[in-house]
């Protein structure tokens, strides 16, 4: 880890030399694998150098995802000393075989001291993350994991249906029947049944798989990281095996750890935003950005894609470069114009489970 930290310190570096300027940043986000196995001694050490070469936001929403059972209360109270103000935990589920099927190390009680913890060290916005659809879930196993997420009172809840990644022992095991295929029709049904008990407990949906409290004015409880990608705003990758959008290029660093460090080491950068670990870059062109930014926008249930938006950034209406497909997805009735003139594009209520038959309409074949 050490190893690891330091090579992460050399590419922020690296990357911020070669940006044009000093560039403002609204929002971190350390994400999965572990990232709570870091020390908080690391963190300060990160945290101090992003700090002297980026310009951070005074409401800078910091996040940490973590897995339920490695942390502490102290550890818990050293990063939100250091600024982190947001912890996404991966609950899952609230049963101890469904966690052993997903290959999860906590129970459930460690969600629920995570929690308690957390609130003692001054976190006043933890999300949880849920996974439906597991093999044997049944919908009464699903409510009551719903319910108990519920109890613990987050300010954001994240859903995922589960999907079998290739290659995983999971897919694996379902292939050789050793595990039942994912019954998508049940998913459907937990899906509709947490839309609705969320909305009763006062969580408002803004995308597909996630919902945050929408009952204090005061606050706005999104995820501010998560609406940067889904507006097809620029981010920045840093780590091994991420990913990231920036000056119109896609880029992806290299995967493994030991390729990571040995080439954040070599300190070798192209232009920005193309790092020292950099694997991939691919500049996206115009027709490609237009492409993407209806279909990320689109995940956005309520939001949509503006008009307004997009035509400042392409300069031509929606309607004008997709008029057969927004044609066709307005007569299936997947797709609504709301507000007057046209100023908005979104999913209608029955699309959000054919999400993905919406967005590929606006993918070139090939892509």
């Amino acid at each position: 880890m050490p190893a690891y930290v330091d090579a992460l310190c050399r590419e922020i570096e690296a990357v911020s030399r070669e940006a044009p300027e000093p560039l403002p940043v609204h929002t971190l986000f350390f994400g999965g694998g572990t990232p709570s196995l870091l020390s908080a001694a690391m963190y300060a050490r990160i945290i101090a150098v992003i700090e002297r070469n980026f310009r951070l936001d005074p409401q800078l929403e910091f996040t940490i995802e973590a897995n339920p059972g490695t942390v502490g209360p102290d550890y818990l109270k050293d990063i939100h000393s250091l600024g982190v103000n947001r912890i996404s935990y991966g609950m899952q589920s609230a049963h101890e075989d469904d966690l052993r099927l997903l290959e999860r190390q906590h129970r459930m009680e460690e969600v629920a001291q995570a929690v308690a913890w957390s609130r003692q060290a001054g976190f006043d916005n933890l999300s949880l993350d849920l996974i439906f659809g597991i093999p044997y879930q049944d919908m009464a196993r699903w409510q009551a994991t719903l319910r108990q997420a519920l109890q613990l009172a987050p300010e954001h809840l994240s859903l995922y249906a589960l999907t079998l990644e290739h290659g995983t022992p999971m897919q694996h095991q379902v292939a050789a029947g050793q595990l039942p295929a994912p019954d998508d029709d049940l998913a459907a049904d937990m899906y509709d049944y947490a839309c609705e008990q969320l909305e009763a407990h006062g969580y408002r949906q803004y995308e597909i798989s996630n919902w945050a409290r929408g009952d204090d004015p005061r606050r706005e409880l999104t995820c501010r990281h998560n609406l940067q990608y889904w507006r097809g705003l620029p981010y920045l990758g840093l780590g091994a095996g991420a990913h990231g959008f920036a000056a119109g290029v896609r880029t992806a660093n290299v995967l493994g750890i030991p390729a990571y460090i040995q080439r954040c080491q070599a300190s070798h950068s192209g232009p920005f935003p193309v790092g020292p670990a950099t694997a991939q870059s691919i500049p996206v062109d115009r027709r490609a950005q237009m492409e993407e930014f209806m279909m990320v926008g689109l995940r956005l249930t309520a939001e949509g894609v503006a008009q307004e938006d997009f035509t400042a950034r392409f300069q031509q209406a929606i309607d004008e470069v997709f008029p057969e497909e927004v044609a066709d997805l307005l007569h299936k009735g997947l797709l609504e114009w709301v507000e007057d003139g046209k100023t908005r594009l979104r999913l209608t209520p029955r699309a959000r489970l054919l999400g993905n038959l919406v967005f590929s309409s606006f993918v070139s074949e090939g892509e």
